[in-house]
């Protein structure tokens, strides 16, 4: 009998066996790949496409991996079957060039029967049509039988990267679990949808280049890409009929079902729950250790939308307060090893799960009751698909992802008006993609890779020195590669060493100027590409310059400085925001300039002007403590024993640079800094604000920077005094009764202006009538939204049902605040004034919405007031009932 292995066991037991076949284990990647055609790394060999395409030399010819992955593809089918994850471990062996078939099937099979212990009588292999090779070591090496190999076609053994470039055949083995998994057909067999036979493990041949013509010429070197996930493989050893029965899950169920009072098995929804849940539960917290963070596009997205599909699951088994956090401490005990980023970033974890869960707990009763309430109206009126602007009102005011809306319709039997969903976001779509920036795939092939696999890496020389000499090595120009640049004109210059820094990290590139051939040639940015340090540089006059002449090279000392100024600041602001709000404070973004620093960093709510102060106060006092600024070289590993902080979106390399300010911060940096943190001078937090969902921003200067601001403070303050006529004490006490004055005076110009309105409504109102609905419409000019609703108010109060539609111009700006209000007997006919605001507003460019019988909202574009209001009219035509 098959002895009981943990998860942790199989995958110890994985590596360890591939590194006595000579493999390099390599800890998991991120699971945000560095291909920004992908949202998230979705198998064992993504991180490593590069070598797959020659674009990069690997650094070991066998590598063997655990590699943390998210599919996302198929979420709606996550809790209803037994096998569909987003977030699983996938094992994998790989080589390129190292070895090939023969090794990859024998050493498989070597692994699965005698390391793990499955018995051969139920494994069998498919392998492609017409790869003899692959069935002659299953054959005659393995000694599998003929009848257990299976040969299938291109959909099932073949594997492409593309229409065009590497692919080959591929080879998988399968387990047979037994006749009590069998969907009982007479076909049943490998390849079967059913249970009974269980694809384990995937080993993919590379061997060919796939030309364009469709022709097949041999790789340069034969490769190997192989995949087995780890939970099919506890799965089978610990012999349960499915992935969440594996010790990877169940502590999780476990807890999920002593809290429901409820038994896993027992009932099929409450069973789907749980095991949403479980999963969920995995990828969200995976996500957020690897610097996801929730947004309305992208990762961020995805990750918003599984953290709320679980929390409307625990709703569900009637957990109505906050309960996601729970599963950290369980997550930690099954995967904390090897996955340490789960404890050190606990904290940050579990701040944003609770910020979000917090956030989508308010609106998620609202939503659905209004989710429920349309299906009731849809019922009654023998319909079966929900209207667009019910989907987009709650995806845009409740927060509900529109795949949630989908799966919650389905349950009750219905569709989605998708068309007219997706009209209501265009605009919005529109906009953000006009603002989006196209991304380059980091894994295409390009001048910059082609140069770096030519040259190797520049070697930098800048940590040392600020200036120094290089030979050109490369010259690029809008054309491409040249040999020579004339002047005048903009070039891009590769040396083979430079002590210019290339923007990395946050911190922006270096300039100066470099002497060629006795001409001055000035460097305006510094840029990397891969390992390769590209200089921008300025011809300013007809002279030429060639590859292979030398350049001494020179920085703009006085503008690095002050951004070595910087650097350090942000560091020591780092550690001080995490004293002042805690250890949940974590970077999330930063950009080092020469004028100032921007931080950016996780935070659950605004930061008080008194914990500015105390940030500002720690980092001065450090600042005049003068601190020696350590800089020194370690191994990875070492760095983190020595208690370095590791950022989440740097990668890094196996050797890392150590910045230490003695006995106040560490971290893993490859940035410039000064010597001692006397040299930043002083440290000032100019503006602290939100940039996103539990995400903030700091922006601050320092050195002569602070003392530039400083000098226009204090002119200002002068110039205020002497204009208010007051003393710099009584300042604030003045502007103050100033600005009081005239809140007065315009409340009463707005009084008098709805006076005049309310005594004289007949003349300002325009009245319609739409489908036995009285339709008032009227245009104001600088009205407030709480007047409208009070002009509203009273023109709503007749007999007959009445829709009132107010709108107000803003003379200043040009933007326009809009009010409607149904009375119940048009509510009845079917008005929903939230559909209506909200249609509109989106053609003012803004956002609106409330309930069915009063709703407002606004826009920025006043100039489109009278199509919003057409667009009104036109959907309460469509809205009632004839």
């Amino acid at each position: 009998m098959m002895k009981y292995r943990s998860a942790a066991e199989l995958r110890d037991m994985f590596i360890k066996f591939w590194e006595e076949k000579g493999s390099k284990h390599l800890e998991s990647f991120s699971l945000v790949p560095d291909d920004p055609s992908l949202l998230f790394t979705i198998a064992g060999m993504v991180p490593l496409k590069p070598y797959y395409l020659g674009i990069k030399e690997p650094e070991y010819p066998r590598v063997v991996t655990s590699q943390k992955c998210v599919r996302t593809n198929d979420i709606e089918n996550v809790g209803r079957t037994a096998r569909h994850h987003t977030f699983f471990e996938m094992l994998g062996n790989f080589t390129w060039g190292s070895y090939f078939k023969h090794e990859a099937i024998t050493w498989a099979w070597e692994f699965l029967t005698e390391r793990v212990g499955l018995d051969p009588e139920r494994l069998y292999a498919t392998i492609y049509l017409d790869d003899e090779e692959a069935f002659d070591v299953w054959h005659n090496v393995v000694g599998l039988p003929k009848e257990k190999i299976y040969r299938f076609g291109e959909k099932d053994n073949y594997w492409y990267m593309g229409d065009t470039g590497p692919c080959g055949p591929c080879s998988e083995i399968y387990y047979d679990r037994g006749e009590k998994y069998s969907c009982g057909k007479e076909t049943c067999g490998v390849g079967c949808d059913c249970d009974r036979y269980m694809e384990i493990w995937n080993l993919v041949f590379t061997q060919f280049d796939r030309q364009k013509d469709g022709s097949l010429p041999l790789l340069p070197h034969k490769n190997i890409d192989t995949g087995m996930g780890l939970e099919r493989l506890a799965s089978v050893v610990q012999n349960v009929d499915t992935d969440y029965e594996t010790d990877l899950f169940t502590p999780l169920i476990e807890h999920t079902c002593k809290r429901a009072g409820i038994k896993y098995g027992n009932d099929s929804k409450n069973d789907m729950a749980v095991r949403v849940i479980a999963d969920h539960v995995r990828s969200v917290a995976f996500m957020l250790a690897d610097g996801v963070l929730p947004s309305n596009d992208g990762p961020g997205y995805v990750l918003r939308r599984l953290l709320r599909r679980a929390v409307r699951f625990g709703k569900l088994l009637g957990f109505d307060d906050m309960f996601l956090c729970e599963y950290m401490p369980i997550l930690i005990d099954i995967m904390g090893n090897p996955y340490r980023e789960l404890i050190t970033q606990r904290p940050v974890i579990e701040q944003i799960i609770t910020l979000e869960e917090e956030k989508f707990n308010k609106t998620l009763k609202q939503g659905t009751e209004l989710f429920d309430a349309e299906i009731a109206n849809l019922k009654a009126q023998n319909k079966n698909e929900i209207p667009g602007y019910v989907i987009f009102t709650l995806y845009d005011t409740y927060g509900f992802p529109p795949e949630l809306t989908r799966e919650m319709a389905s349950e009750q039997g219905f569709t989605l008006d998708e068309e007219g969903f997706t009209r209501s976001m265009t605009e919005q779509r529109e906009r953000a993609r006009s603002s989006s920036k196209q991304k380059r795939s980091a894994l295409a092939g390009d001048i910059y890779t082609e140069l770096e696999n030519e040259t190797g890496r520049t070697k930098f020389t800048g940590y040392e020195s600020d200036s120094g000499t290089g030979k050109i090595i490369a010259l690029i120009d809008s054309e491409g590669r040249t040999e020579s640049v004339t002047g005048p004109c903009e070039c891009e210059i590769v040396l083979d060493v430079t002590p210019f820094y290339a923007e990395r990290g946050g911190e922006i590139g270096d300039t100066g100027i470099m002497m060629i051939a006795g001409h001055e040639v000035k460097i305006i940015n510094t840029i990397p590409h891969g390992n390769i340090i590209v200089h921008t540089a300025k011809l300013e006059s007809g002279f030429t310059i060639n590859v292979g002449d030398n350049a001494e090279c020179r920085i703009d000392d006085e503008r690095r400085s002050a951004i070595r100024r910087n650097h350090t600041a942000t560091h020591l602001l780092h550690e001080a925001l995490g004293r002042v709000l805690g250890r949940h404070v974590r970077q999330a973004g930063s950009l080092v300039t020469d004028e100032f620093l921007r931080f950016d960093f996780t935070h659950h709510s605004a930061v008080t002007d008194e914990e500015i102060a105390q940030a500002e106060e720690i980092i001065n006092r450090e600042i005049l403590n003068n601190i020696a600024v350590d800089i020194s070289e370690h191994s990875k590993e070492e760095a983190q024993s020595l208690g370095a902080k590791a950022l989440f979106d740097e990668k890094y390399g196996d050797v890392v640079r150590v910045v230490n300010v003695e006995g106040f911060s560490m971290e893993l940096c490859g940035g410039l800094h000064v010597e001692r943190t006397g040299d930043i001078g002083s440290f000032k937090i100019l503006r602290e604000e939100s940039i996103g969902s539990g995400t903030r921003r700091i922006l601050a200067a320092t050195g002569m920077n602070v003392l530039a601001i400083l000098q226009k403070l204090f002119t200002l303050r002068r110039s205020m005094t002497a204009l208010l006529s007051t003393d710099e004490d009584n300042l604030n006490e003045k502007a103050k009764a100033l600005v009081e004055e005239l809140k007065t005076m315009k409340s009463q110009i707005q009084a008098a202006k709805l006076r005049d309105v309310l005594e004289n409504s007949e003349r300002f109102l325009e009245r319609e009538e739409i489908n036995g609905v009285l339709v008032q419409t009227g245009r104001f000019i600088d009205i407030q939204p709480n007047m409208l609703r009070d002009i509203g108010d009273k023109a709503k109060a007749r007999p007959e049902p009445n829709v009132v539609i107010l709108a107000s111009r803003n003379t200043e700006d040009d933007s326009c605040q809009l009010v409607v209000m149904s009375d119940d007997k048009a509510v009845n006919m079917g008005v929903n004034a939230g559909a209506l605001v909200k249609e509109a507003c989106a053609v003012l460019g803004g956002k609106g919405g409330g309930r069915k019988n009063i709703a407002q909202g606004g826009g920025r574009e006043g100039s489109k007031l009278e199509d919003a209001l057409k667009h009104i009219h036109a959907m309460i035509k469509s809205q009632v009932s004839k």
